[in-house]
């Protein structure tokens, strides 16, 4: 310490090594030779700084011995610094030295490859491979970073620590405890999870669907005011005088049930057939034109399924509209001819009671024996993209039907008609049913029934839905 003239001491500066290098033969604790040039002068500045335990302009607490490599580390007396880096010659003969740690306790978060993490679960550890190259050091025992690792084949992760891997395992009681979703996201048949093919497209949903449409209100709309158009008809062209026997038109003014009964008859050869042929071949038609029958499947809703719902769908309108009309003509006959007797084209005559049963149990038949062009307008419906010709389709062939049957000289061939037994309702307008036309006539129109259903469902399972 040099004392200043004011009597304090102060700290003697210390040299520049860059600036302060010593004269040519100058000692500095070592015999030195003469420096010749500039560089040489820098050097011996860098050698003194070393030797003194760092830079001058460096704190002191910074400065530090200089690090021994090589061979010469694993014969040094002092300890190695915190942060020098093992040579990979004597890595494995330090991992043999290290204690084997104990298992985790804990969870260690996993990302997917979007950077999301997913669940977490406990991870179990497991010694790293000789091969695998960790940078840890040797005076702790723990890696300079944590770097992690996926294995994609099994989807097991895992962290880098204490010179060990630690890999994430699902524990069973872990895997428990998580979402159904998070621990298998597909079902046996490849689904996911949630999905119930019994609870696509409910009745409810598709039935407010088409009562949403215009054809539909139209339709019903139609077979509610036709017994008003009857009525209209029949006042108009009354010439007062009194009913005529012999065929239901001419004894329709006389009671209600007759009034019915007459527009049961004159609709059921066309009007009828025209509703379920439309309802039945719509249903699916009309999903193609529209091009939603694609999103519809996607959904997804099975095949089968889709095809069911809309049949029963298209059975409960046309059912609908077989009861609608004969009820709104009843309830109109009632309302302006009053309640009388049933009176038939044969002569007899049956009581309110017994003529209104009859009545049900001829609608009845005619729903029945309709079940065939249901099932050929859901067959040509699913054949096509056109909702036009499906129906248009089921009439033509009802309408040539009705034709053949009126050549007698096909004889016991007409019996296999669909269109045979769609009269056999008017047995019921009498005293003594004869049953054997309507029991036929039900199990022609099963027949064909079931067959239109069947190719219907095989058509559309192989169908390619291109629209």
């Amino acid at each position: 310490m040099a004392e200043r003239s004011n009597g304090e001491s102060a700290e003697a500066p210390v040299p520049d090594p860059w600036t302060a290098a010593p004269e040519h033969g100058e000692q500095s604790g070592r015999e030195t030779q003469p420096l010749s040039t500039e560089s040489e002068r820098h050097r011996a500045a860098i050698a003194r700084a070393l030797e003194s335990g760092g830079f001058p302009d460096l704190d002191p607490a910074q400065r530090r011995p200089p690090p021994v490599w090589g061979a010469d580390a694993m014969l040094a007396d002092d300890p190695e610094p915190e942060d020098e880096q093992p040579r990979e010659d004597v890595l494995d003969a330090d991992r043999a030295d290290l204690p084997e740690p104990e298992p985790a306790d804990w969870t260690s978060p996993t990302w997917q490859c979007d950077g999301t993490e997913a669940a977490t679960s406990p991870t179990t550890t497991r010694p790293a491979a000789t091969d695998d190259v960790i940078p840890t050091n040797r005076s702790t025992g723990v890696a300079a970073e944590h770097p992690r690792f996926t294995d994609t084949s099994t989807g097991r992760s895992g962290i880098v620590e204490t010179g060990q891997v630690s890999v994430a395992e699902p524990a069973a009681e872990t895997a428990a405890a998580l979402p159904v979703s998070a621990q298998d996201p597909t079902q046996a048949d490849g689904s996911v999870q949630g999905y119930q093919a019994g609870r696509t497209l409910p009745v409810r949903v598709e039935l407010a669907r088409q009562l949403g449409r215009r054809r539909t209100r139209l339709a019903l709309g139609f077979l509610m005011l036709l017994p008003l158009l009857l009525l209209a008809a029949f006042e108009i062209g009354d010439d007062g005088s009194t009913p005529r026997t012999g065929d239901l038109a001419g004894m329709a003014t006389s009671s209600g049930l007759n009034f019915a009964a007459f527009a049961v008859s004159s609709s059921a050869g066309f009007l009828l057939v025209l509703v379920v042929a439309l309802f039945f071949g719509d249903t699916v038609a009309s999903e193609a034109s529209w091009s939603s029958l694609r999103y519809l499947l996607a959904a997804p809703v099975p095949r089968g399924r889709l095809l069911r719902q809309k049949a029963i769908v298209a059975a409960l309108l046309s059912l609908l509209g077989t009861v609608l009309l004969p009820t709104v003509a009843l309830a109109v006959g009632l309302f302006w001819y009053g309640p009388g007797e049933l009176a038939t084209p044969n002569g007899s005559v049956l009581s309110f009671a017994a003529g209104a049963v009859h009545l049900a149990l001829a609608v009845a038949y005619l729903a029945v024996q309709l079940s065939w062009v249901a099932g050929l307008a859901l067959w040509l419906g699913v054949s096509t993209d056109a909702p036009l010709g499906a129906v248009g389709g089921a009439l033509l062939v009802s309408i040539l039907s009705q034709i053949l049957d009126q050549i007698s000289a096909l004889g016991s061939l007409r019996a296999f008609l669909p269109t045979h037994y769609a009269s056999a309702w008017s047995d019921l307008l009498a005293e003594e049913v004869d049953w054997t036309g309507m029991a036929n006539g039900t199990c022609s129109a099963l027949i064909y029934a079931t067959v239109f259903i069947t190719l219907a469902h095989w058509r559309f399972h192989g169908k390619d839905i291109t629209s």
